[in-house]
């Protein structure tokens, strides 16, 4: 079983000889974002028997990145998705599923469950909700929750379940987080609840807005290590993995 982490939201989670990839982006710029650390992952970034998508958002739902996958690699999306997001038809050769919270997908030998999420699902922050925020347990030989972007919320560990590694998102691209994004102290509260055996934290120091590095950059390279060290408060026994873009880890897996 192992982690691979390529920055921000996208991780590869091997596991029973699956390969499956987390919300890939894979691009140099989004936007005003401008990728600050870490080289574009590699080609083999890419290489996936599924990829499972959390929600909307462009840093999220990237389909330049998607458009990289082989044909016939399956896509688990959130519900409504292709209707909110036409682009998504032009990925024809993909296998798109739309999934929700309670619905479960068979990759091979692995079980993917989706959870819900406290996000905005939308694709703009303007109109109608389209699309649930989701976040996704793998359960093979190992048990592994992505929890997409997500805030804290009461169910959250009854959601899960028992958990073997956690990838939990402890920042974001700006300088600001709304209630529902987890920074590092509410990330650290969610551990605590979660109680995995391990975790690796995503989600931040990667894509930030063009000049913002120079302004304060203590917002963007200390997430990570400010999470360790609540971490290490709120949950002391589960061992935290710090991981470079590119990265791999193979976490402890209790059974």
């Amino acid at each position: 079983m192992e982690i691979t982490w390529w920055g921000h939201a996208t991780c590869t989670v091997e596991d029973s000889g699956v390969r499956l990839l987390t919300d890939p982006v894979f691009a140099r710029r989004l936007a005003h974002l401008r990728r600050r650390r870490g080289a574009p992952p590699p080609a083999r970034a890419a290489v996936a028997d599924a990829v499972l998508v959390s929600h909307l958002h462009a840093d999220h739902l990237h389909l330049p990145s998607l458009a990289r996958l082989a044909a016939g690699t399956k896509l688990l999306v959130p519900k409504g998705a292709v209707r909110a997001v036409p682009g998504l038809r032009r990925l024809a050769r993909l296998d798109v599923v739309e999934v929700g919270p309670g619905d479960t997908e068979k990759v091979g030998p692995v079980t993917v469950r989706v959870v819900p999420a406290l996000h905005d699902g939308r694709r703009v922050p303007v109109g109608p909700r389209r699309s649930p925020a989701l976040g996704f347990v793998v359960s093979g030989r190992a048990r592994t929750y992505f929890a997409g972007d997500t805030g804290l919320f009461d169910t959250m560990a009854e959601e899960t379940g028992p958990l073997d590694v956690a990838l939990l998102p402890v920042g974001g691209w700006g300088p600001g987080l709304g209630h529902h994004h987890l920074d590092p102290s509410r990330a650290a509260e969610a551990l605590r609840r979660l109680a995995p055996a391990s975790a690796v934290p995503v989600h931040y120091g990667t894509y930030w807005p063009i000049g913002m590095d120079a302004v304060r950059p203590h917002e963007f390279h200390s997430p990570g290590d400010e999470f360790v060290r609540k971490a290490a408060v709120s949950a002391p026994e589960v061992r935290v993995h710090l991981l470079d873009h590119g990265q791999s880890v193979r976490p402890e897996v209790r059974r």
